[in-house]
């Protein structure tokens, strides 16, 4: 119109009726060039939208939710997965609470056949703290490197599986995928405080029952080789405490069996148990985890001052701390035995005091193991859907640490630790751990065989 308005006057003898029409033209010519160039918008940034939301960027955004101790923050993670869920479709999700400030969120995907016995999948919410400054990217910031690598707290313990479970999950139902049995996802809360409020307390309530559980899976670590790693079994962890006493006075005289002496004492008897339960590991007769293990925690004693101790005074009391870890096998009431009657001897004026820090036998009285052999058909299903997608497992291990897999198995079900990275440091707790996007991806495949493989086997029983 302007150019109309403006154009030389030779356009000036066209009659009024013509110019009008030119106009209208060139507003109709006008609008059609602003909403193509809407549209044209609108479809970039739906392309660069889609771009940004895919596997990888989902998975960073969660490590990027910040749910390290001592303030893990629970409800914006389980906020996130809950719009995971949703966006998958067909997921339904109950957020359960058991003790205050510790939700546990439950996901389901509904079988054709829900009285079959149901398939668990198990993660933690939580994380351990990171110290920023010994990271070389911020530890909640899920940067992806060059080479692929997502540097976070969690990517490996364990946020890495739960996503790995939805993006598995979001697969097969765009395939068109239908689970004979239900499949249900826990979210649950502290486990790495020992999850005394969140799957301790799950496992005995009545929303747990009613889930029907045959079969789960739980978190395993990462394999430096090619070989999948499998756990099946958890070590269980004990706190001991061992406390001297003896006779104050001043620092220039010899006292006999004085509290420090006769703590020293039980200090070297323990570091020889040590000694030797590594010396078998050092033999290459047992891996680690095999063996029971027993560290140092801390050493207290003396009388503070201003600047420190009193170094003329002999303390009265003193005390040590140490970490034990049992091997399912072992005999919780022998080595409360060999405690009280080699490493705290009450005739050296010694005591001590255990916390077990969490079951020890399941309902039966049995160890807390899982069978990894053809007496077991959901190992022999598991096996098969590694195998399918061209994997290998190691041979089965117990797992060094500690999961909450003790709470599922002391109930009497089978559960596998498992968490697909191969090819990958051991970073979990550890300054910069990070994990690998190929392997991110390659673990989404195998959720995928292990989730329908598992869920379409109709032979076990409870």
């Amino acid at each position: 119109s302007l150019y109309l308005d403006c154009v030389s006057p030779r356009l000036q003898c066209l009659s009024p009726t013509t110019i009008m029409m030119a106009r209208a033209t060139s507003q109709c010519l006008l609008s059609l060039i602003y909403f193509t160039l809407l549209l044209s918008s609108s479809l970039l940034s739906a392309t660069h939208e889609e771009e940004n939301d895919n596997p990888i960027t989902r998975f960073q955004r969660y490590l990027q939710i910040n749910t390290a101790h001592p303030n893990p923050d629970y409800s914006s993670a389980i906020s996130y997965l809950i719009s995971q869920a949703d966006s998958i479709g067909g997921i339904l999700h109950k957020t359960l609470e058991f003790s205050p400030g510790k939700p546990l969120l439950l996901l389901t995907w509904p079988g054709s056949h829900s009285s079959l016995p149901s398939i668990l999948l198990n993660s933690h919410l939580d994380s351990v703290p990171a110290e920023s400054s010994k990271w070389t990217h911020p530890p909640f910031s899920a940067i992806r490197t060059s080479d692929g690598n997502i540097f976070a707290r969690g990517a490996q313990d364990d946020k890495c599986i739960a996503m790995q479970y939805l993006e598995a999950i979001r697969n097969l139902r765009s395939n068109g995928f239908v689970p004979v049995r239900s499949i249900h996802i826990s979210l649950v809360p502290d486990e790495e405080v020992g999850g005394f409020g969140g799957a301790a307390k799950f496992v005995e309530s009545e929303e747990f029952q009613a889930l029907n559980v045959g079969f789960a899976l739980d978190e395993g670590q990462a394999s430096v080789g090619d070989e999948f790693r499998v756990f099946y079994a958890d070590r269980i962890p004990w706190n001991l405490k061992i406390k001297a006493k003896g006779q104050p006075g001043h620092g220039s005289k010899l006292y006999d069996n004085s509290a420090m002496e006769n703590l020293m004492k039980s200090v070297e008897v323990v570091s020889k148990y040590r000694e030797s339960q590594f010396d078998v590991v050092k033999a290459g007769k047992a891996l680690n985890s095999e063996v029971v293990s027993v560290n140092p925690v801390y050493l207290k004693a003396g009388v503070p001052t201003q600047d420190g101790f009193a170094m003329n005074v002999q303390p009265s009391e003193a005390e040590a701390g140490f970490d034990l870890r049992l091997t399912p096998t072992t005999d919780p009431e022998e080595m409360k035995r060999r405690i009280a009657a080699e490493w705290a001897p009450s005739v050296r004026n010694v005591s001590f005091e255990i916390t077990e820090k969490g079951p020890i036998r399941d309902y039966l009285g049995r160890p807390l193991l899982t069978a990894t052999n053809d007496s077991n058909p959901w190992w022999l299903v598991f096996k098969q859907a590694i195998t399918s997608v061209g994997e290998k497992l190691s041979t089965p291990e117990i797992l060094p640490s500690t999961t909450d897999a003790r709470y599922l198995r002391q109930k009497g079900i089978p559960v596998l630790g498992f968490s697909p990275m191969r090819n990958t440091p051991i970073l979990l707790h550890d300054h910069n751990e990070h994990l690998r996007d190929t392997v991110y991806m390659k673990g989404i495949q195998v959720y995928e065989s292990l989730i329908s493989s598992l869920s379409s086997f109709t032979e076990a029983s409870h």
